[in-house]
């Protein structure tokens, strides 16, 4: 959880910076517009969808002892994976007019020379799609043998790319700076798992030795295969529905792409340091568990990932909608980054954070499904949740211009409403599958947290109104502080089982140090 956290504070650096540089302009867009492409390149690929299916099989041979069998699959995917991204990356490359013309951003074919920029920063950044393919493979074999650290730090270390592209480079080359530091990033995020990997590769030498090219017809490598065609869909979809806001948002207020990149990083920056770090750690342990058939102990594990997760979400989700406007001007508003930009920001974080419930524990619901090596149940879910994503973002970014509101926060409140009703649903049927997932304890837990997390929301409100004139840092750090003062004590006063878990377990620590 601190290894991510580190990487979504590098993320927020690099925010920062970048906002002071280029604040929500159209070349920003540009920007984030072509980096829209490599990212889905490598998520169809090897990031979620091989993640979700390797893992699971990976660590089923290691559990039963088949470590050459185990490693021969690694070493095949891999070049599969490279091979793969390589060539549709040149296909994608040859083709990149058109894909921006009619997929990606079509508005921005009325302005010629951000048309051409959006071009040249799409094929410039299709290399870092290939080292992050890779990457991603070595960060699922370093989890499966229970090594989360450094996988976890890969993130920051693409930050730290796109922070030396913004400072070193961007003075110079503009925009194509910050592309240029997308493929530096992307060569830290393999190269720091690299001494990881050596040790665990030296002692299985012979049997990635004897796989000199990607082995296809072993049983493992297609078993593989096939977890992950329904998982590539679920992504495909998933991917459809951010072209389409891209897409949606290019024909808005200039800077509508820049301002719900920058929205929904914040949001993610908490849902990783919550829910991604248990969902992560957690997703080995399902997997064993269920190998095993140890299902009683799976449930307990689940329900307990569930609960922790509702304890950090809540007050996450009502901090940053309450907090958003403070938060944002205090930490982007500066040079480029004017007071339009800021209001943008907010409208888009405000409706990104109703979602972060919804998020984070889908966060941990799918991975319980990979665990059981069952991918076609979460993309069907998937699927059509994101189906009427795409149907809540047009409806929903018309009703919001109707009203006079930025249309850009009808995209986020569509994301917001179609993952919660995924989320909703993955329960249901996980329920189903476990009979039972503990749910009276994670409903008693829910409610206590979410007075909890009212009464927090509204003292918030009220410091805002306090403190409306003073300095924007102080308002957003004495916000944290009086929300979490006021939550602790609430959840304290209610006795939430997990307040009390942590408090002992500190204790212990104390006294064994």
């Amino acid at each position: 959880m601190l290894a991510i956290l580190f990487g979504q504070l590098a993320g927020l650096a690099r925010g920062i910076i970048v906002a002071n540089l280029f604040g929500a302009s159209i070349e920003l867009d540009s920007f984030y517009a072509a980096n829209r492409v490599s990212e889905t390149l490598f998520l169809l690929i090897a990031g979620g969808a091989l993640g979700s299916a390797f893992i699971p099989t990976f660590t089923a041979l290691l559990a039963k002892g088949d470590k050459d069998s185990a490693w021969r699959l690694a070493s095949s995917l891999a070049k599969a994976v490279t091979l793969t991204l390589c060539l549709l990356a040149a296909l994608v490359a040859l083709f990149a007019p058109q894909v921006v013309r009619y997929a990606l951003a079509p508005g921005f074919s009325a302005n010629p020379a951000i048309f051409a920029l959006t071009v040249s920063l799409l094929r410039i950044q299709l290399i870092s799609a290939v080292l992050f393919g890779l990457g991603g493979l070595i960060a699922g074999i370093l989890n499966a043998h229970r090594i989360f650290l450094i996988p976890a730090l890969t993130p920051a270390m693409y930050q730290l790319g796109i922070i030396f592209g913004a400072l070193f480079l961007a003075p110079s080359l503009g925009i194509y700076g910050l592309a240029w530091g997308v493929i530096m990033g992307a060569g830290l995020y393999l190269l720091v798992q690299l001494p990881s990997l050596i040790p665990l590769i030296a002692v299985h030498q012979r049997s990635i030795a004897d796989d000199r090219s990607p082995n296809l017809k072993d049983a493992h490598v297609r078993q593989v295969l096939l977890l992950m065609l329904p998982r590539l869909l679920g992504v495909a979809v998933v991917q459809l529905n951010f072209w389409v806001n891209t897409n949606l948002a290019s024909r808005m207020d200039e800077g509508s792409v820049a301002s719900l990149t920058y929205g929904f990083s914040l949001m993610l920056m908490a849902q990783a340091a919550i829910a991604q770090s248990v969902a992560i750690a957690a997703m080995p342990t399902f997997s064993a568990q269920h190998a095993l058939g140890k299902l009683d102990e799976m449930r307990m594990s689940l329900a307990a990932s569930l609960r922790g997760i509702l304890l950090m979400a809540v007050p996450a989700s009502l901090g940053l909608m309450v907090l958003r406007v403070p938060l944002i001007s205090a930490l982007y508003q500066r040079g480029e980054f004017d007071a339009r930009a800021v209001q943008l920001v907010a409208w888009a974080l405000l409706w990104y954070a109703a979602g972060l419930v919804g998020h984070s524990v889908m966060e941990v619901l799918t991975r319980a499904f990979y665990a059981q090596q069952d991918t076609k149940t979460p993309v069907m879910i998937g699927t059509l949740a994101m189906g009427l994503n795409v149907v809540f973002s047009v409806l929903f970014s018309k009703g919001f211009a109707q009203l006079g509101w930025y249309p850009l926060g009808g995209l986020a409140l569509a994301n917001s409403l179609a993952t919660a009703l995924e989320a909703t649903a993955l329960f249901a049927f996980m329920r189903r599958r476990l009979n039972g997932i503990e749910g009276r304890s994670i409903a008693d837990g829910a409610w206590r947290v979410g007075i909890s997390a009212l009464g927090m929301a509204v003292a918030l409100e009220g410091w805002i109104q306090a403190t409306g004139g003073l300095n924007r840092w102080l308002v957003t750090l004495g916000g944290v502080a009086v929300g979490g003062v006021i939550y602790l004590a609430g959840v304290s006063l209610l006795q939430v089982p997990e307040i009390t878990m942590i408090l002992q377990a500190a204790k212990r620590r104390l006294i064994r140090s």
